[in-house]
């Protein structure tokens, strides 16, 4: 191809690698929970996250239940969710507690209910007390609202403790299973994921459709680019959208537009996704 009779040359790796990159930043923005679930609880920034979700169509904010009114008023006629926490991030409030703030967080305008299955509980081996946490909170919530269980994988430390926990999860209702609360040593980790995912995929085969939530330290391209890709190994290419997939982070949008607008550099795995 010439232009004004000068041969164009073709776009180099270092062109190709930017646009990539820049495609996979597109795609993630589309699948964030905007979170702030800071412990101070303050209102500060609850008027702006929501101002950068309406801006950026981020799949959601996540917030403390105090604040979802708020957020629910904000983003008024756009497409963005309201998440918000129950049980979090100890997981060891009582069923009916855990019921109860679930249900006055939909009253006051939630989509999503993201509860943290009692871990300690679960790994002590009460799945009796765990189940019913869980059924607590899926007899308050009917579509099209939806139940994301967080298994807080970083203190399952025992092999094959995330893929029973989040089979757990599937078999009493969740409608995503979700890596972490954020609160503690060990955030989402690439295996945690793939065990996660397996038991969707599981389900998946007959017929359930169950979503992946990573939440926890992901805060960089290369980041979600790790989680993206394992979703489309496990689960096909077009399996990840924000029905199906969504990450938990706060920093993680900051970083992406950063990318889009050529203020961040490329980043030293570029084989990552």
């Amino acid at each position: 191809m010439t232009s004004n009779g000068v041969p164009m040359s073709a776009p180099g790796p270092a062109v190709d690698e930017v646009a990539r990159r820049q495609a996979i930043a597109v795609r993630a923005i589309a699948l964030i929970d905007l979170t702030d679930l800071a412990d101070d609880h303050a209102a500060d920034g609850i008027e702006t996250l929501c101002a950068k979700a309406a801006t950026h169509e981020t799949a959601a904010v996540c917030v403390w239940p105090e604040y979802v009114t708020s957020c629910r008023e904000r983003l008024a006629g756009t497409p963005v969710r309201v998440a918000t926490v129950v049980n979090f991030p100890s997981g060891d409030d009582a069923p009916v507690d855990v019921a109860a703030l679930a249900a006055r967080a939909l009253s006051d305008g939630a989509d999503d209910i993201d509860v943290v299955l009692p871990y300690a509980r679960f790994t002590a081996g009460d799945v009796e007390h765990a189940a019913a946490v869980l059924d607590a909170v899926r007899a308050e919530v009917a579509a099209p609202a939806i139940v994301k269980v967080i298994l807080e994988t970083g203190e399952l430390t025992e092999p094959g403790q995330v893929m029973r926990a989040a089979q757990l999860a599937v078999d009493h209702g969740a409608d995503f299973v979700k890596t972490s609360t954020g609160k503690t040593g060990t955030g989402a980790t690439p295996e945690a994921a793939r065990s996660m995912l397996e038991v969707i995929a599981a389900a998946a085969a007959c017929g359930r459709q169950v979503g992946l939530k990573p939440s926890g330290g992901i805060r960089t391209l290369d980041d979600a680019a790790t989680y993206l890709g394992l979703a489309d190994r496990v689960l096909g290419a077009n399996w990840a959208s924000p029905a199906t997939f969504r990450f938990g982070a706060s920093g993680l949008l900051d970083a992406l537009v950063a990318e889009l607008d050529g203020e961040s550099s490329i980043g030293p795995n570029p084989d990552a996704y």
